[in-house]
């Protein structure tokens, strides 16, 4: 299965900007752990195609990761904006600053050491140490989840019995080419085993495939069935003076945390807003549209609220409308701000 796996990789692997492929490596070029810790940074949750515009900004604005480290944070929170999962950007700053204060500006070699990073977590470990270090590793993300429940016909759901699946996954990963092995099974999950519709014919592992013996590839995996997303609302507050509009940064801990945001209401299942909310008395003008948004774990639907007028906040900046796009702020924001604008 390892062979079969490898030679098909060889010959179908993606080709990414971070990405060192097989052929690369047999003309004496290294992988890059700043470039590929950054990219599995970028990935949580979000799709390449997404997610590679930002990583090609941040590798021209930070070309290492002691020029990451010694950016100012709201820096990267801006560049940041729009990629979501803001923690991950907090954590990116924080990570970098380690790995140039504690490790002399040199990514830890080994899986161990990586785990101990800030918003390294075991997936990312594992491909980082296995990709750049050729350290025998078993990554599982979810397309590797997806392909090793169809090859064993796990009946086990996920997310609860996600340790079975990394379990089955570390029976199957080898001690050669691990970084290649760790890719081509990621690879295989996203362009042959997909969810609904799976190549079946093309995958060099449909012989070993249990699933497919019983045409019930698209069963698997087995998930427990999620809750229905439920819906917060509340209401932004913009306010402008002299073609500048007032924001101000979010706590770190909470939703959006480090992120600028315009003042607000609470964001709860309290369908009637308050105006008494507002940051200061002004005449304040509902807009007609409202902000639809859909995080990972509810949908948030806001009120806009407008005015004009100065506002006596030290906590807060006055943003230039013009730059608007240079101040870190989330998608849901920039939404509520278009829509003030009309």
């Amino acid at each position: 299965m390892q062979s079969k796996l490898l030679a098909w990789y060889d010959l179908n692997g993606r080709t990414l900007p971070w990405r060192l492929r097989p052929e690369d490596k047999l003309a004496g070029k290294v992988a890059d752990p700043y470039s590929v810790w950054l990219s599995e940074i970028m990935l949580q949750q979000t799709t390449i195609a997404h997610a590679t515009p930002y990583w090609e900004r941040f590798i021209s604005e930070f070309p290492t990761v002691s020029d990451l480290a010694d950016s100012k944070r709201e820096r990267i929170m801006t560049m940041w904006s729009g990629l979501g999962y803001y923690a991950r950007a907090r954590n990116l700053h924080k990570c970098a600053q380690l790995i140039r204060d504690q490790y002399g500006g040199f990514f830890p070699k080994n899986e161990s050491e990586l785990l101990k990073l800030p918003g390294i977590g075991p997936y990312a470990a594992a491909a980082i140490a296995a990709i750049c270090f050729d350290e025998p590793t078993n990554i599982v993300d979810g397309n590797v989840e997806r392909v090793i429940s169809r090859i064993f016909k796990i009946e086990d759901p996920l997310p609860k019995y996600r340790n079975i699946y990394r379990i089955k996954a570390g029976d199957l990963a080898p001690i050669d080419r691990p970084g290649d092995y760790g890719q081509a099974l990621m690879d295989l999950g996203s362009t042959i085993c997909t969810p609904k519709s799976p190549k079946c014919t093309e995958c060099p592992w449909e012989a070993f495939c249990a699933a497919k013996k019983e045409g019930a590839q698209v069963i698997y995996p087995i998930k427990v069935k999620k809750n229905k997303i439920m819906t917060r609302y509340g209401a932004v507050f913009i306010l402008i003076n002299n073609g500048a509009v007032f924001i101000k940064q979010r706590p770190d801990n909470g939703l959006l945390g480090g992120m600028m945001g315009f003042p607000s209401t609470p964001w709860d299942e309290n369908k009637i807003q308050s105006i008494k909310s507002a940051p200061v008395n002004k005449n304040w003008e509902k807009c007609p549209e409202l902000v639809f948004h859909t995080f990972s774990h509810f949908k948030l639907e806001l009120e806009v609220y407008r005015a004009q007028g100065a506002l006596d906040d030290n906590q807060g900046i006055w943003a230039d409308i013009e730059n608007i796009d240079s101040y870190a702020l989330p998608t849901v924001m920039l939404k509520a701000f278009k829509i003030s604008m009309k």
